[in-house]
């Protein structure tokens, strides 16, 4: 001990008592009690819950692949809020559905030849574990866009399909035409998602014997078809003298209906009639082209909550159990227009058939997943008071500004003149302000988020790409062997 220490711990005992009282830590402040506040105890309950979670190991019977399309975490954010506001509650602090679910990653979306997705290989990605070029669905990235030249050999077997060779089956439900490309990711085997009729195919295309996706849907092998599509597209089915755009005659929905006990489908009326203790195969059609919002009070057009349950109750009599995709396809097709109302309203339609399907599944034999294919520009800045509405302004006068705004889209075309106010942008219709104007907006390249619950669902967990949640599902439903890739 040097000579410097041993004299300041002499001069220290050396002080009298009273001087050392002097020295002595003041004692510690007086502190409120927290396990009495609310936000405190509400999250120790969540984490003794985390806590107490087993992981499911086990195979699942049942499978379900929700799909909120162009829901990116920016959409989940906000919709959650308008969800909760809404029901008149703090936006803030509202739980969605699916936010509940135990166990949850991020997925990278990019495709084979782009760093931003479009819907198709966003779908194919996850349905079929293989990444394909922006446009193709059920074939690898060997093909060529607007060629079906090398896509029989570019095929890949879809989650869906392989579900219904295991003596499973499954289904497609969709807010969006069932043409279109996250549903004709259960069925549909193209290098382009547009070719939905064969008045979409350009005179090559009809030459080299190209098959749009409606007729892929309707003559799919027995063994691989669908025993549930819903969503629109009506006028895919039909010829052009019967109201549809079909240009060879053929009339998809009475094919349908050759197969026994087989329904078509067109109205609201007609879903909540359907007897699903006896109904063979559904073809649901309700709308020429996608469905309208329901903030538009469209009539005898169903919701997606109902569509869910009813194809549950149809695909749960199969002892085998079952594979279903449901796609709240409007998030996107709102975000497009720069409407964040009708998008966000969209987001909240996805966790309305969620809690469908959380409530007439066994978690213990059943996963759910839930999911985005890609994500949009969409921003939340600003610093609006608390309870302030989601699609209203932050600041005042000529300094107003929606909360909403997105990167690129529609709302940049025309730009605003002074300040916004609220009741411009809480008006239903309102166009939200663009950076960079485009007449449909560009998609979001950011991660998405996923959520998940039953068996297999401990190993949705970190960063992980697109292609993973396939195997997510192919391993609750299969085990750890590979599934069956051929028919």
């Amino acid at each position: 001990m040097s000579v410097r220490v041993l004299s300041l711990l002499f001069a220290t005992l050396s002080l009298p008592l009273s001087a050392i009282a002097q020295t002595a830590p003041s004692p510690l402040p007086a502190t409120r009690d927290l396990t009495q506040d609310a936000g405190f105890k509400a999250q120790k309950a969540a984490i003794d819950a985390a806590a107490a979670q087993m992981p499911n190991t086990g195979r699942a019977k049942n499978v379900i692949l929700f799909i909120g399309d162009g829901m990116g975490i920016n959409s989940v954010t906000a919709g959650r809020i308008m969800a909760g506001q809404v029901r008149g509650q703090d936006g803030a602090s509202y739980v969605l559905s699916f936010e509940a679910l135990p166990y949850t990653a991020f997925s990278k979306t990019f495709s084979a030849n782009n760093l931003v997705t479009d819907s198709a290989n966003g779908i194919s990605a996850i349905t079929t574990g293989v990444k394909t070029i922006n446009g193709a669905i059920g074939v690898n990235a060997d093909v060529k866009s607007k060629s079906c030249d090398g896509v029989e050999a570019a095929r890949v077997m879809t989650i869906a399909e392989q579900a219904k060779l295991s003596g499973r089956s499954a289904g497609a439900v969709t807010t969006s035409g069932i043409t279109d490309a996250t549903p004709v990711g259960t069925y549909g085997h193209t290098s382009t998602r547009n070719w939905r009729s064969d008045a979409d195919l350009p005179p090559e295309a009809v030459a080299a014997g190209c098959t749009d996706l409606a007729r892929q849907l309707v003559q799919a092998p027995a063994a691989l078809r669908l025993d549930v599509a819903m969503g629109g597209d009506l006028e895919d089915f039909l010829p052009v003298t019967a109201g549809g755009v079909r240009k060879d005659g053929r009339d998809l929905t009475a094919e349908w209906k050759a197969q026994k006990n087989a329904a078509v489908l067109t109205g609201k009326a007609q879903l909540e009639a359907l007897n699903t203790k006896t109904a063979g195969p559904v073809l649901g059609l309700f709308s020429k082209g996608d469905l309208p919002s329901p903030l538009d009070k469209p009539q005898d057009v169903p919701g997606l909550d109902e569509m869910t349950a009813k194809a549950i109750d149809l695909l749960s009599r199969n002892d085998k159990g079952y594979f279903l995709l449901v796609e709240s396809a409007s998030i996107d097709k709102w975000h497009h227009k720069n409407d964040a109302h009708r998008a966000l309203h969209d987001v909240d339609e996805l966790a309305k058939a969620v809690s469908i399907a959380l409530a007439k599944t066994d978690p213990s034999d059943t996963l759910i997943l839930i999911t985005a294919d890609h994500s949009h520009g969409l921003t939340l800045s600003g610093y609006a008071p608390r309870d302030g509405r989601i699609d209203g302004v932050s600041g005042q006068g000529d300094k107003a500004y929606p909360l909403l705004s997105y990167a690129t889209g529609p709302g940049g075309e025309h730009p605003h003149t002074g300040g916004y106010t609220a009741e411009e942008t809480e008006a239903l219709g309102f166009t939200n302000p663009a950076l960079f104007g485009m007449s449909s907006a560009a998609h979001g390249g950011e991660d998405v988020p996923v959520y998940a619950r039953g068996p297999q669902a401990y190993l949705v967990r970190s960063t992980v790409d697109s292609t993973y949640l396939y195997q997510v599902m192919a391993r609750a439903l299969f085990g750890a062997e590979t599934p069956k890739t051929k028919p």
